[in-house]
């Protein structure tokens, strides 16, 4: 059967949701039909002209790349521009660009983890879980049908509540109808209150499930949001290293892990180091986080020389390049997609799109 761009990138959405990406970004589907047919896909860190080039050599029709080749605003295209080219390329030849930038940074199993797995690290959590996510179901439901209404909501993925699953809780109540005298609901009639928490991003198809189950034309329900910290959702990670080691030790194999030619650092300690935060990309910001997390090393990039001096002799700062960071990002496409569709092989890019060159 034949794989279309949609069947691809909703996928890619239900592991990452547009949802989570920051408000700044543009992820998504930037160039193409998601309804054509996918020749095959091209997994790549940035989707340049090259890489554009290397799709169309290779016979695929789409491009899948983690940062989004359009992030502000275009008012033209005449190929002034490496943006304005790449997508006038793409275009030309048919071929579909989708990003997946801070949406995939901001999952337990996205960028950071691969990070973390890359390096060594066990008891993996997110460093700042988001808040604001997470909503909470109540609704009134006939007593014989509470099992069944639950069954229903649980299959659209609510009931959860950090690593537990098909959670709910429920209450019989009184209740008044039309300024009727008030009824005691018993285990022989009238109805329950059932409770659920669920992920924000998928409340739609959790209402369609219960209006699909309930029997009530008007069903009585309400939604809060809560302000509880998602821990599965949000910026960086942090985590341990099996064993403490030397400082130094450490640098050297997250050099050679990451597979980076340099790496920038602030003053080491005496004693040994375990504790590690992570953030891909622009990671400054997480910074007090780290330290507050008990974080002996912070491994992120693109520190200005200024920001260096935060650190404060609390922390070491370790930063391994931007492009190095996520490079292994296209792994992460990989995996994910090759679980999902076991006939579907798609091609890491052979180009590198790290605009900074080091001088040995």
């Amino acid at each position: 059967m034949s794989l279309k761009i949609s069947d691809i990138t909703q996928f890619i959405e239900s592991v990452a949701p547009l949802q989570y990406q920051e408000s700044y970004d543009n992820s998504g589907l930037l160039v193409g039909d998601k309804n054509a047919v996918c020749t095959n896909a091209l997994l790549c860190l940035d989707s340049t002209e090259a890489v554009v080039e290397e799709a169309i050599e290779k016979g695929c029709n789409l491009i899948i790349a983690h940062h989004p080749i359009i992030f502000g605003g275009l008012k033209k295209l005449t190929g002034k521009t490496y943006i304005e080219r790449t997508i006038i390329k793409a275009i030309q030849n048919n071929i579909a660009i989708y990003a997946a930038h801070t949406n995939l940074d901001n999952v337990h199993v996205g960028v950071n983890r691969k990070i973390c797995d890359k390096i060594g690290l066990q008891n993996c959590k997110i460093l700042a879980p988001k808040r604001q996510l997470l909503k909470k179901l109540q609704v009134m439901c006939p007593l014989s049908m509470v099992d069944s209404i639950k069954f229903e909501l649980f299959k659209a993925g609510g009931g959860f509540v950090g690593d537990y699953q098909t959670t709910s809780f429920s209450s019989i109540g009184i209740s008044t109808f039309d300024n009727s005298s008030t009824t005691t609901a018993t285990a022989s009639n009238g109805e329950m209150k059932l409770e659920m928490t669920y992920a924000a991003h998928i409340e739609g198809r959790l209402l369609r499930a219960l209006f699909r189950i309930h029997p009530s034309e008007r069903v009585s329900y309400d939604i809060f949001t809560l302000n509880n910290a998602y821990q599965r959702i949000g910026s960086g990670m942090i985590g341990e290293l099996p064993a403490a080691v030397e400082p130094i030790d450490f640098l050297v194999d997250l050099k050679a892990k990451m597979n980076t030619d340099c790496v920038r650092h602030t003053a080491l300690p005496k004693q040994k180091i375990q504790k590690i935060a992570v953030c891909g990309g622009v990671g400054s910001f997480l910074l007090p986080k780290a330290i507050s997390q008990g974080a002996d090393v912070f491994v992120t990039s693109d520190y200005k020389y200024h920001q260096f001096f935060d650190a404060d002799n609390k922390i070491i700062i370790a930063d391994i390049g931007h492009y190095e960071s996520e490079q292994f990002t296209v792994e992460l496409f990989y995996d994910l997609l090759t679980k999902k569709f076991s006939n579907f092989e798609p091609i890491l890019s052979s180009v590198n799109t790290n605009p900074i060159k080091y001088l040995s």
